[in-house]
């Protein structure tokens, strides 16, 4: 035992603590029997829990047999050449959220075997699985059907498997409260040392948690708005300025923000690799990410903010990575890319580290969670919008409260303002 006066006349080293915290954390994660004499990944789940297995595994079934006969009649009117009419873009993106749906049907009926033998480490793993395979529906749906109100039935089945990820791990509540202690403490040390955010561990440059990436994103998007901003006015049309912001509100280009985050995952690890192979791995990434960026945005909503049909390398010979792509990414910026990537991981993350950690880490969660809900806000008004002027574009008459809400404080005129680099073109759209 510690005297009282003790700890009142000398600061008291965290270390200790921090020990024996990464002791018992070691302990309850191993796979030593708990007091009932069962390994950790067996433990009883709560009642509840099996209640929601039962209704997971009778969805799954309920859901299950009609995707299996719509993909059985899919299967055979393509065979009948039944969507001869039919863009093949729109073809595919339909057999795509079939096996999706299909898919994740049976994937809720072993999510909820699983959750009935209380197989909490692979019931946790199912639940990443669902909402890796919703989002991918939700993505799906949006270039088929727009921003509808099929959304609210995926946002209901995502909402479960995402919520009951942390909670069905192996990772015990007494656990996880042990872990929430040691954080605080090491936040605490790191912050007064001005490590915080780094990885400590020595695997990658930073810690790739929520609070650092979510900032690398804002912080990113604004950079890269202003670089589009100043690429244009020097060597696009020199002279000419043009808000180059790529959502509703706030000076955001999200696919800088999306691709910073993207490099930062792709070369955490790689901080100290040579020049080449971190110029190769970032230009095939921000390569590929802007080519999947347009394809999704001209499918889902007509609309096109680049193309880079007909570039040619140093002027004279065309550029194959342009037509490859149909213009949807070049050489040229994927060279671009690999050199962001570069000085992304080299000079501004310990820059943009340091910016962020000027945020009082006291008040980290509750900033962090107030700008993640406006930012979220302001991109689901954001593409609501897009839809909006989509179909008001294709002649649809506005109807609903939602449209004549976007139609009144965001027309064709606003949104002409707004996004000065794109434009709309209906029927290249996958819209069905």
């Amino acid at each position: 035992m510690v005297d009282s006066k003790e700890t009142t006349s000398e600061p008291i080293s965290v270390e200790p603590f921090k020990g024996l915290l990464e002791a018992r954390i070691q302990e309850l994660g191993g796979e030593s029997p708990n007091s009932e004499g069962a390994p950790i990944d067996k433990q009883k789940l709560p009642l509840a829990m099996k209640v929601f297995g039962v209704l997971c595994l009778l969805g799954g079934i309920v859901a299950a047999i009609p995707m299996v006969l719509v993909s059985l009649v899919l299967v055979a009117a393509l065979r009948g050449g039944m969507f001869s009419e039919t863009t093949l873009n729109t073809t595919i993106i339909v057999s795509t959220l079939i096996a999706l749906l299909t898919i994740t049907s049976l994937a809720f009926i072993v999510f909820g075997i699983r959750l009935l033998r209380n197989r909490r480490r692979f019931a946790a793993q199912t639940s990443e699985v669902l909402v890796v395979l919703i989002v991918g529906a939700i993505i799906c749906d949006i270039m088929l059907f727009g921003i509808s109100y099929d959304l609210i039935y995926y946002a209901v089945i995502l909402i479960p498997p995402l919520a009951l990820t942390g909670y069905i791990d192996p990772s015990l509540e007494e656990e996880r409260q042990l872990q929430r202690k040691l954080r605080d403490l090491e936040t605490e040390e790191q912050a007064e040392e001005g490590t915080l955010g780094r990885d400590l561990s020595g695997k990658g440059y930073i810690s790739l948690n929520f609070f650092n990436l979510f900032w690398i994103f804002v912080v990113s998007s604004v950079i890269g708005l202003g670089i589009e901003m100043v690429y244009h006015y020097l060597v696009v049309v020199p002279g000419e300025i043009q808000d180059r912001a790529g959502m509703l509100f706030g000076p955001f280009s999200p696919i800088y923000g999306f691709g910073a985050v993207l490099l930062t995952l792709a070369l955490n690890r790689f901080y100290k690799a040579p020049l080449v192979v971190v110029f190769i791995v970032s230009a095939v990434i921000g390569g590929s990410f802007e080519y999947l960026v347009s394809w999704f945005m001209e499918f889902a909503f007509g609309a096109v903010a680049w193309d880079y049909t007909g570039s040619t390398l140093f002027g004279v010979i065309p550029d194959p990575i342009a037509a490859i792509c149909d213009g949807r990414t070049s050489t040229l910026f994927m060279c671009m890319w690999g050199a962001l990537g570069f000085v992304w991981i080299k000079f501004l993350l310990p820059r943009v580290l340091q910016l962020v950690n000027l945020i009082p880490w006291k008040l980290r969660y509750v900033v962090t969670t107030a700008c993640a809900a406006l930012m979220i806000l302001d991109g689901v008004m954001t593409l609501q919008a897009l839809d909006c002027w989509y179909e008001r574009l294709s002649g649809m008459p506005v109807q609903t409260p939602v449209e004549q809400f976007y139609a009144e404080r965001f027309d064709n005129a606003y949104m002409e303002n707004r996004f000065e680099s794109m434009t709309i073109h209906p029927d290249s759209a996958t819209r069905v």
